[in-house]
């Protein structure tokens, strides 16, 4: 493919689609030039690094999870569809959780949630400072939420190198935290739960659980909160 017939815009659609199948290690510009049918040299031309190239990636994804709107939609309707969505956004791009972790991600994609999500929280009665608290807790509890199914995949492409079998080598790793799961007591009551099938499984609905109860615990400090200005006021 000519140069001329490049975009940022492609070249980033193909780097997720890379990022998607082989992760952050998998992806270089020569992989990303032949899925384009172009020369590498031509992706250069737009985009002068890898980093940079991530950093769009990551940014562009981001369009994947929709904005409630805060005129129509009550404050905590709004948190929970607002980490849900990035929840589900994570789960699909496993990459972007390790890509947290080892590269200056900004862009206004992300800009325009974080944004979102102060809104949420000072809709639903935080002042400024607290409203920062709340969004940064649901923010983190979402990321890592999505450590697990992140660490799998990438579990799997690590295993999978030179050939291995990736199945068999996780099986026997599996065999041998059973044995060890037996010596103590919880963990072998659990041996045949959902919990205890891989490393990346959690029992059912834990993330619900895990959000649900954090917008509980806020909802009862604006209670608090309220209680305490109406008694200052009497």
């Amino acid at each position: 493919m000519p140069r001329d017939t490049l975009t940022t815009d492609r070249i980033v659609r193909a780097a997720i689609e890379l990022l998607d199948e082989e992760g952050l290690d998998g992806l270089n510009m020569r992989s990303l030039a032949k899925r384009l049918g172009s020369a590498a040299t031509a992706v250069y031309w737009h985009i002068k690094t890898k980093d940079e190239l991530i950093r769009l990636a990551s940014d562009a994804i981001w369009s994947e999870v929709e904005l409630p709107d805060l005129d129509t939609t009550d404050w905590r309707t709004a948190a929970t569809a607002h980490a849900v969505g990035m929840h589900a956004m994570l789960t699909r791009h496993a990459w972007l959780v390790q890509a947290f972790g080892s590269h200056l991600l900004h862009g206004p994609g992300q800009a325009r949630h974080n944004d979102l999500g102060l809104g949420i929280y000072e809709k639903a009665g935080f002042a400024a400072a607290d409203a920062d608290r709340a969004a940064a807790a649901v923010f983190t509890f979402v990321l890592g939420s999505g450590l697990g199914p992140a660490a799998q995949v990438s579990l799997n492409r690590q295993l999978s190198k030179n050939g291995a079998d990736a199945e068999r080598l996780m099986a026997d790793a599996m065999t041998r935290a059973t044995e060890t799961a037996r010596q103590f007591p919880r963990l072998r009551e659990r041996l045949d739960t959902t919990a205890a099938r891989g490393y990346a499984a959690a029992p059912d609905n834990t993330f619900a659980f895990g959000l649900q109860s954090l917008l509980d615990g806020f909802e009862a400090r604006l209670t608090v909160d309220r209680a305490d200005r109406a008694d200052r006021r009497e």
